[in-house]
C-alpha cells in the first residue's frame, strides 16, 4: 500500500502458535520478480522478509525500496486477496479471520516458491496483525528449515495513519479500515525475535534507509552466527 503520497540462519525463532486452520492453497508464480544477481549477502539460508504493519504505514513503498536496493523478489500482498475481500474493504467492512486464512497461506506458499525457484530472498507485503496471521507465515520454516521468515514491523500512531491514507488515491481500503486495524492489532512482543520495529513517523527516506538498515544488520548477525 503506497501511504506516501507527497513523494516528488541460525538466528532464533519464536515458537508459533498455531492456528487452528492452516488450509493449503495451490501456488501461482509470484507477481513481480527481478533480474540479475542478489545483493543480498549469501547466508545459507534462504530469507522472507515481510514488511508489515497497519493500513497507512508504508508497506508496500518500504518493500519496494527494500526489493530494489537487495534486487530480491517482490510481492505485494494486497494483490492477493480474492474479490470478496476487496468488496468487504472498499465497503468498509473489517475481514475476519476467516477471510484472511486461505489469503496468508497463499502468500506464504508464493514466497516459498520464489524461492524454490532459485531466489535467496523474496520481499512480502501483509499487514499480518496478529500473532497468529504471522504464525501462518512462520510455518515457511517448518516446511524447510533452510527458510528464515523476518518481520519488519512498521508502526506509527493512529492519527498518523489515518491522515495517509485519508490523503491517498485509488486505493480500496478507507481511511475508517485504519480504525478497525488497530482494534484488533497485536503489536509483536519480546519473544517473536524475527522482529525488526521502525517507527514511520519520520520521512519516507528515513524510514526506507532504517528499514534497510536493520535488514542489512541482521543479515550480518546471520553471517557472525554462521562463520
Amino acid at each position: 500500500m503506497l501511504s506516501y503520497e507527497n513523494r516528488s540462519s541460525n538466528m532464533a525463532q519464536p515458537t508459533p502458535a498455531m492456528p487452528d486452520h492452516l488450509p493449503m492453497s495451490t501456488s501461482s508464480s509470484s507477481n513481480s520478480l527481478t533480474n540479475g544477481q542478489s545483493r543480498q549477502p549469501k547466508t545459507g539460508h534462504s530469507h522472507i522478509w515481510l514488511i508489515t504493519g497497519p493500513a497507512g504505514c508504508g508497506k508496500s513503498t518500504v518493500a519496494q525500496y527494500v526489493a530494489k536496493a537487495m534486487n530480491l523478489p517482490y510481492i505485494e500482498g494486497d494483490e492477493y486477496h480474492p474479490q470478496s475481500n476487496i468488496d468487504k474493504m472498499a465497503q468498509g467492512i473489517p475481514l475476519n479471520d476467516a477471510d484472511r486464512w486461505d489469503w496468508l497461506t497463499k502468500l506464504r506458499d508464493e514466497s516459498v516458491k520464489s524461492l524454490n525457484a532459485g531466489s535467496q530472498g523474496v520481499v512480502l507485503t501483509c499487514s499480518a496483525l496478529k500473532r497468529k496471521y504471522r504464525d501462518v507465515i512462520r510455518v515457511a520454516s517448518y516446511y524447510d528449515h533452510n527458510v528464515l521468515v523476518h518481520f519488519v514491523y512498521l508502526h506509527a500512531s493512529e492519527e498518523t495513519l489515518l491522515a495517509r491514507v485519508g490523503a491517498r488515491q485509488g486505493h480500496f481500503m478507507g481511511a475508517n479500515m485504519v480504525h478497525s486495524q488497530f482494534g484488533i492489532l497485536e503489536p509483536p512482543t519480546k519473544d517473536e525475535t524475527d522482529v525488526i520495529q521502525v517507527d514511520v513517523s519520520g520521512s519516507l527516506e528515513e524510514v526506507e534507509r532504517e528499514a534497510l538498515a536493520k535488514i542489512q544488520t541482521a543479515i550480518k548477525k546471520e553471517l557472525a552466527i554462521d562463520s
